[in-house]
């Protein structure tokens, strides 16, 4: 790896479960994101993954709500790539679809595999949650009909290898052309455990290899991530930070921006003699035209 080998890196700005009584860096409002936004890229991201929330920080799937959030963090930044989560339990998926049709962003992250999905505290002996994530075939075509018509690139998020071989009917069926962005989900329960080894594993499952022509990268979940930020900076991957997925500097201090999570990512980044990409280089990896 090396300086000719720049790092898309993402950051998931919000998330749609923590709320400021557990991180106080959260941003709620549209001109939160907004401010968010103008640290995230002048530390060095280059795409911005968005779970809308309404101003008083209440999880939503309302257009106008992805529209304030988007047009604030496009008013603060020159150019960044904006990726809407479709994910959701007991959202109906025409409300999904309707911010994608009217909204086109360039990138939509596509969940590849229903799962159980939990989270469970070991000071509790009890899940603090714990519900099925339905992501069944017929659900992910419908999304992706979706995005290829609107002409959104798909993100493939993938909480364990078998997640990735979904991608080969879909390939098969003509559904997905190149270049592919996979990423590799870690640390959910429910999902693969979240090591070096195993995302090693799951990078050797991307079609056309991990060295190949698609775009693969990690999305580390708690304090787990920078680990796993590390091997797959080392491994020739990219790399997602963000409140959304952990709130927690290696050193334990809360991040009080997601722009302190981008600093450190990028600094590793740097340290293993990589580059981030810029958000110019990060659309043509991606096969993202600027709309």
């Amino acid at each position: 790896m090396s300086v000719e080998d720049p790092v898309v890196i993402t950051c998931s700005i919000s998330g749609a479960v923590a709320d400021r009584k557990q991180c106080p860096g959260i941003p709620y409002t549209p001109q939160e994101y907004g401010a968010e936004a103008r640290r995230i890229v002048d530390e060095g991201g280059s795409m911005i993954h968005i779970h809308a929330r309404t101003p008083e920080g209440v999880p939503s799937y309302e257009i106008e709500d992805f529209r304030a959030i988007t047009e604030a963090i496009l008013d603060q930044v020159d150019d960044v790539i904006i990726n809407y989560s479709t994910g959701a339990i007991g959202v109906a998926l025409e409300k999904r679809i309707a911010y994608l049709r009217e909204l086109r962003p360039d990138v939509a992250a596509l969940n590849m595999g229903s799962m159980n999905f939990a989270k469970y505290s070991k000071q509790r002996n009890d899940f603090v949650f714990a519900t099925v994530f339905e992501n069944s075939f017929q659900t992910i075509i419908t999304l992706l009909e979706a995005m290829n018509e609107f002409g959104i690139r798909p993100e493939h998020e993938c909480f364990d290898s078998g997640h990735i071989a979904n991608l080969d009917p879909l390939i098969d069926k003509g559904l997905l052309s190149g270049p592919l962005q996979i990423s590799c989900v870690m640390g959910v329960t429910g999902g693969i455990r979240p090591s070096a080894r195993n995302l090693a594993h799951m990078s050797e499952q991307i079609p056309g290899g991990a060295d190949g022509p698609n775009n693969w990268g990690v999305i580390g979940i708690s304090r787990q991530q920078w680990q796993l930020v590390a091997a797959a900076l080392t491994l020739g991957g990219n790399v997602r930070v963000g409140l959304e997925d952990n709130f927690y500097l290696p050193n334990g201090e809360m991040a009080r921006s997601n722009g302190d999570l981008i600093a450190k990512a990028r600094q590793m980044t740097e340290d293993v003699g990589r580059r981030p990409a810029t958000v110019a280089e990060a659309r043509a990896m991606l096969g993202v035209q600027r709309s």
